[in-house]
């Protein structure tokens, strides 16, 4: 595994440090951190249609990362994949994530996205870099809860549809030796292990439509998150190191009553504020050989930026582990005999 990296996109504005990729690049460093995820979408930071098509900018841009101190661990289209499947009764409020000139223009806005996510696709080939976050979109979020019932058949349709959009772009990351990570997010269609399996099973089992784990996203849903990473740990490309935490009380539980995020029982936290096990999910990596990035995303209902920020790198540090190349036991150990082996079985 590789660490600590952050996610810039949560602390991105207009004023210095955040407000251009080469004083965010130097910020991360000076905090610790090895690695820097770039959301694609804020010019200040990148420009992803030149990243698509110049080499040279690639270069320039990961020269400037390098001369700060730290690596490019991925490019994010989170805001762009989000906008591949919008439902009409979602479009006004995601309009905000497109250009000026395609709000109230839901079919050119997807074609626009669409695009988007294959030039990440392509950008991150340029870069060197495997895995790619991203959100799936949705189409079916609105009847996540069955009232009134779902006519029968429509999920089945919606994940088709879903397919349908991203199959292609499936396509363009496999031309480009890059995994689609995409992040199982309330919100998306693709929210839990079944969402994806059902998207996988529609997109063809194709190999490059991986997850990027995030426990903070399955704490609030109260999915067993250690047991995810069992089940699906070969499609796991990507890591948000995220904290949560979930406090049910007689009047509120999941579902949150419409609260801002302060007041809900499920809510997002600095790292080792909230609930999330990391212990158990560094070794569960550790485990299964995930070589990945750590990356901090920094989400919290309570808790400045900054400090969260600052506090973030050695945490993640504390965590990672250096796997043993050897068993703990093997100073008490002989040399191989099949002869002896026999005996020991009782079979000489």
């Amino acid at each position: 595994m590789k660490g600590p990296a952050i996610f810039l996109a949560q602390f991105a504005g207009d004023e210095a440090p955040f407000n251009s990729l080469p004083a965010m690049a130097r910020w991360a460093a000076g905090l610790g951190y090895k690695g820097v995820q770039i959301p694609t979408w804020d010019q200040r930071l990148f420009d992803l249609s030149r990243a698509a098509e110049s080499q040279d900018y690639c270069d320039e841009v990961a020269g400037i990362c390098r001369e700060a101190g730290v690596e490019i661990t991925e490019l994010s289209t989170h805001l762009q994949g989000q906008l591949v499947a919008v439902h009409p009764a979602y479009d006004e409020l995601f309009d905000a994530f497109a250009p000026d000139a395609l709000q109230g223009k839901p079919a050119e806005r997807t074609e626009w996205a669409m695009e988007q996510v294959r030039m990440g696709a392509r950008a991150s080939r340029r870069l060197g870099l495997t895995a790619h976050p991203t959100f799936s979109g949705a189409l079916l979020w609105h009847t996540v809860y069955p009232w009134p019932q779902r006519p029968s058949g429509l999920v089945e349709e919606g994940f088709r549809e879903l397919a349908r959009r991203w199959k292609p772009l499936l396509d363009v990351f496999e031309e480009n030796g890059v995994d689609a990570a995409f992040e199982l997010h309330p919100g998306e269609d693709l929210h839990d292990g079944v969402t994806f399996e059902r998207f996988l099973a529609a997109v063809g089992n194709h190999p490059r439509a991986n997850i990027l784990y995030d426990p903070s996203h399955f704490v609030l849903q109260q999915l067993d998150y250690l047991a995810f990473i069992d089940i699906y740990h070969e499609r796991i490309r990507a890591f948000h190191v995220k904290d949560a935490e979930f406090r049910p009380n007689g009047r509120a539980g999941v579902y949150g009553s419409y609260s801002d995020w302060a007041e809900r029982p499920g809510r997002f936290r600095s790292l080792g504020d909230g609930q999330v096990d990391f212990r158990a999910i560094f070794s569960k990596f550790s485990q299964y050989g995930y070589d990945g990035w750590a990356v901090l995303e920094w989400e919290c209902a309570l808790k400045h930026p900054e400090q969260g920020a600052a506090e973030g790198a050695p945490f993640i540090a504390a965590h990672m582990i250096r796997k043993a190349e050897r068993a703990f036991d093997d100073f008490a150990g002989a040399a191989p005999d099949a002869t002896r082996n026999r005996r020991v079985l009782g079979l000489a």
